[in-house]
């Protein structure tokens, strides 16, 4: 059963790094941080209203949160949900 979920909520930031604008201009793929109760269909149809493009496949990835401590306190980062975003190649996303 799938949980409704606001496009706006769905997505929640681009991630920009050396990698991801490589294969954004070679292979028309766009990562982003996305809800961690989001699936496939819906992080699709959110990125094709939000950004007017079309996607033609999408892959997903749960991150484990990073360990941290200072001094004698331990913790963690959040888990979060990444997801990889192919685009139909007449499309493109403009993310500067």
């Amino acid at each position: 059963m799938a949980i409704s979920i606001d496009d706006y909520n769905i997505i929640i930031r681009p991630l920009i790094t050396e990698q991801g604008v490589h294969f954004a201009n070679t292979r028309s793929a766009y990562s982003f941080e996305v809800n961690k109760k989001a699936n496939k269909i819906q992080i699709k149809n959110a990125v094709e209203k939000i950004y007017s493009v079309k996607v033609r496949k999408v892959r997903t990835a749960n991150r484990k949160g990073k360990l941290r401590h200072r001094g004698r306190t331990y913790g963690s980062k959040p888990s979060w949900k990444k997801a990889v975003v192919f685009l139909d190649p007449d499309y493109h996303i403009d993310l500067f």
